[in-house]
């Protein structure tokens, strides 16, 4: 059975996890630990404990349990002192709080949601996600990056304050894997921190897997602005150490009302010039966007994106890959 292995934070891991978990493989996730906006952020704040919201994602992901759970674990509450809080973030923190160490924790979690799979934190080690501007702005915190950043020069350098040691289960994993596929996710705040814990890059470089990369739809103001394909790659290519085998890339119209959101944020569809720029890896472009409208809990605090990739669409392209 093929080794895959997701590399990501919650809402794009989400997507692939939920349509490959369909198919036969061998499937885990490596998952971003330095989110601090949202719920996530809040409970860090006042608790003290890891950032439980992108693990929450992918362990429902690939849960196999009743609905009703799953439906639980997304659960966000919308009054009260709970207002914005996620239920599964919150029985996340409070299991780390009762157990010896974040492997029972996410053992735990594993068991009650049936998951079909290994949800693997980058790193158990508590850390900040920093960003240096070609401007010379440096911004800190993954959530001040996120949310509302005015920032549209380039970033030329991202790092890990404090650096931290990375969780082997995650190396062995990558070692061990057949294809990595990156993203969907936004380029600074989902993929690259992942990516800067001490030993992935050299892993990843060293692995005989497949990559292959979901690009991005849109631009993201204050990390992608002005971005085309070609900068994508650029970038990952700078921190992981390699390009990728596959890009996965959106092709065909935006509905015009989704488009007028976008721009209301300085974001824009991510233009693909990859060949005539001379990429060497394969380009799939199919229409794998999402349609439908995603609903916003009036309780959540952050700016989600409006347009996501298709599980149903996007999983086909995904495993004719990896059959081949």
């Amino acid at each position: 059975m093929k080794k895959i292995t997701v590399i990501g934070g919650g809402t794009g891991t989400f997507v692939v996890l939920s349509g490959l978990k369909k198919h036969n493989f061998d499937l885990a996730a490596i998952v971003t630990m330095m989110d601090s906006g949202g719920s996530t952020g809040r409970l860090r704040d006042q608790l003290g404990v890891l950032p439980p919201g992108d693990l929450r994602q992918c362990l429902v992901a690939l849960s196999d349990a009743p609905e009703l759970w799953r439906k639980l674990f997304l659960y966000r509450f919308e009054k009260g002192d709970l207002a914005g809080h996620n239920f599964g973030n919150i029985f996340l923190s409070a299991l780390e709080k009762v157990c010896d160490d974040y492997d029972t924790v996410i053992d735990t979690v594993s068991y009650v949601l049936k998951t079909k799979g290994l949800v693997l934190p980058v790193t158990y080690e508590k850390t900040h996600l920093c960003v240096e501007y070609e401007n010379g702005t440096v911004i800190k915190g993954e959530g001040n990056i996120d949310e509302d950043n005015p920032e549209r020069s380039r970033i030329v350098n991202a790092y890990l304050e404090p650096k931290v040691e990375v969780n082997k289960k995650a190396v062995n994993r990558i070692l061990d894997s057949d294809y990595i596929i990156i993203g969907p996710g936004d380029l600074y705040t989902s993929i690259i921190p992942v990516l800067l814990v001490n030993d992935i890059k050299k892993h990843i470089l060293n692995s005989k897997a497949k990559i292959i990369y979901n690009l991005n739809l849109m631009t993201k103001a204050g990390q992608t602005s002005d971005y085309k394909a070609l900068d994508f790659i650029e970038d990952l290519k700078k921190y992981t150490g390699r390009a990728p085998d596959y890009v996965v890339a959106h092709e065909g119209a935006i509905p015009e009302d989704i488009l007028k959101w976008y721009q209301s944020y300085d974001e824009m569809p991510v233009q693909n010039n990859l060949h005539e720029n001379g990429f060497k890896g394969a380009i799939l472009k199919e229409d794998i966007i999402n349609r439908s409208h995603i609903e916003k809990n009036s309780s959540d605090s952050l700016t989600r994106s409006i347009l996501r990739h298709d599980t149903d669409k996007l999983t086909p392209l995904l495993v004719q890959i990896m059959n081949q």
